[in-house]
């Protein structure tokens, strides 16, 4: 009996066109995406009913997942699953029954691709003249208006990816509807947008930003308008055919021994606050956004541990060190809810985002710290976290091999990988060589 899975495999090998069916419609429900909510570790797959012959409801049958955990990003883990729907739904409207045997199904479909592919080694060429046909442009389904085409879009993300992330859709796409009313006001639908006018859109972009803002601005729009083709709202995503220009990674310098003795010894008396929010970054080595969403209740004193949301996991466990225990003051009489950093001190009610509240402390950090020492801009508070695993790694490195530092460091760091972590350490200059002065001199 062939199963689903045999039959969407040969059609990924041959596709084709054929009519269908529409009285099978009754007798299953659209094939649907199941995304775990966003999670890349558990799996993703298309799932559908289907009525059953002996019951007479619809009955939920065995999901297809297809190779869609080989992909790692939502993007195109998407993107694969999207087409095992489409796919999906043209077997069941052609009359896939998953409560039958399938082979003569399958039989027709490779018998007519075959001949197909016979029919066109006959073809031979002719001197003949023939008459010139021009074909037509495929035309999208749905023609929506721009808002309403990113509107939609918008819903369908809202539900899989993060709320920061949503944020940056949405921002690129009302950036993008501005540019359009200002220079191409006859454009109002989504079907007469072009690649040319998204690339004079990206050009205004960088012109008035940076190589890595207009990649950034690329790549989100682009994830936008997949859905949309997905959809069948538009015939493609031409933005995948723009390049992404080459930007220059942003470099967060370390500071020397003295400079970071000094804005310690200053804050000290300057800001308390803002001292130990540094201290969090650079003991335990938190990402500033990570410090900025823990709350009272994510510090456990009496095992010494922190729970947080972490650039590469829902929600991660550390240690709390003890030279940042000596440091924490008494928690218990403060609301377990409220951030542990605010505005007006620690455990306060504060109702900004946790980006809200790192944009707080960053403009903070150089009111107070970066004017008073005549700090340049690349020194940040990202900075300590550059600092203090630079300074962790030297150390454990003089008693033991590299890879024995390496493989301690990640586990107290949190890096996801060996090879993320080198590549982190290659960044910030953290191994750097003995003094090779004896190979140079002549002997």
């Amino acid at each position: 009996m062939s199963n689903l899975n045999e039959i969407i495999t040969f059609n990924f090998e041959s596709a084709y066109d054929c009519a269908y069916d529409l009285s099978m419609k009754k007798n299953y429900s659209p094939p649907k995406l199941y995304t775990a909510k966003g999670d890349l570790k558990k799996r993703w797959y298309v799932y559908f009913s289907f009525r059953d012959p002996k019951t007479g409801k619809l009955k939920r049958v065995t999901p297809f997942y297809g190779e869609a955990h080989k992909y790692k990003t939502k993007e195109d883990r998407l993107y694969v699953l999207s087409a095992y729907r489409k796919k999906i739904l043209e077997l069941l409207k052609k009359g896939y029954n998953p409560f039958e045997d399938n082979t003569e199904l399958q039989t027709k479909q490779k018998e007519l691709a075959n001949t197909k592919k016979i029919a066109s080694r006959k073809t031979e060429p002719t001197t003949k003249v023939q008459p010139k046909v021009t074909k037509k442009k495929p035309v999208a389904i749905h023609e929506k208006t721009i808002k309403e085409a990113l509107d939609f879009a918008l819903l369908i993300k809202k539900n899989i990816v993060t709320a920061s992330t949503y944020n940056a859709y949405k921002g690129k796409a009302k950036a993008l509807q501005v540019f359009i009313t200002k220079n191409y006001a006859g454009i109002t639908h989504i079907h007469l947008l072009t690649k040319n006018i998204m690339v004079q859109f990206l050009n205004d972009v960088l012109q008035r930003t940076s190589p890595r803002n207009r990649n950034n601005y690329r790549l989100e729009l682009s994830s936008l308008f997949q859905t949309l083709e997905d959809n069948e709202i538009i015939v493609s995503n031409f933005l995948k055919k723009i390049p992404t220009l080459k930007a220059i990674p942003e470099r967060n310098k370390t500071y020397t021994k003295e400079t970071q003795e000094a804005i310690f010894k200053f804050l000290e008396t300057k800001d308390p606050t803002l001292l130990l929010y540094i201290k969090f970054i650079s003991y335990n080595f938190l990402r500033p956004i990570e410090v900025c969403r823990l709350k009272v209740g994510d510090i456990n004193l009496r095992d010494k541990t922190i729970a947080f949301k972490a650039k590469n996991s829902p929600l991660k466990t550390k240690i709390i060190p003890d030279i940042l225990i000596d440091e924490l003051p008494d928690l218990s009489n403060l609301d377990r809810n409220n951030p542990l950093f605010t505005i007006h001190g620690l455990g306060n009610s504060w109702k900004a985002t946790p980006h809200n509240r790192r944009d707080h402390f960053s403009k903070r950090f150089k009111k107070v710290v970066k004017e008073h020492f005549n700090l340049g801009a690349d020194y940040t508070l990202y900075s300590f976290r550059h600092t203090y695993i630079t300074k962790l790694y030297r150390e454990l490195v003089k008693n033991s091999s590299p890879f024995e530092a390496k493989s301690r460091l990640m586990f107290i760091t949190g890096h996801s990988s060996m090879i993320a972590l080198e590549k982190y350490l290659r960044d910030i200059d953290a191994a750097l060589p003995d003094d090779y002065s004896e190979f140079l001199r002549e002997k």
